[in-house]
């Protein structure tokens, strides 16, 4: 079975010109305070409460990764969720899921750049 690949900073910031689909999942309050990374597809997954549409969300996601065997990092804060989702997908047929290590917080911590929102 597949696994979800932990990509650090330096390793995503060369794929953002591969035209890898990136997928942030936070909130719309975490892209505004921090911004995001270049060409990264905000799609909230979980809300404030930890609710979720897994429908709508697979609707839209499915838009973006085509294929079961397309590679995609997901990106959150700090990791947490990313994990969750990302091996939900892996259960769902999904064989190249990958995930920023340490979320957001580690990319600015090495003081990469994001696009403000």
């Amino acid at each position: 079975m597949a696994e979800l690949a932990n990509l650090q900073p330096r390793i995503v910031e060369k794929m953002i010109t591969d035209k890898i689909v990136m997928i942030d999942i936070r909130r719309p309050e975490e892209f505004k305070a921090t911004g995001v990374i270049k060409n990264a597809h905000k799609m909230t997954f979980f809300d404030m409460y930890g609710n979720y549409d897994i429908d709508k969300w697979m609707s839209d996601f499915q838009k973006l990764v085509t294929k079961k065997d397309q590679p995609f990092i997901l990106i959150c804060a700090h990791a947490n969720r990313t994990r969750t989702v990302g091996n939900f997908l892996i259960e769902q047929g999904y064989i190249h899921a990958a995930h920023l290590a340490g979320g957001m917080a580690a990319w600015l911590n090495e003081g990469r750049e994001t696009v403000k929102q």
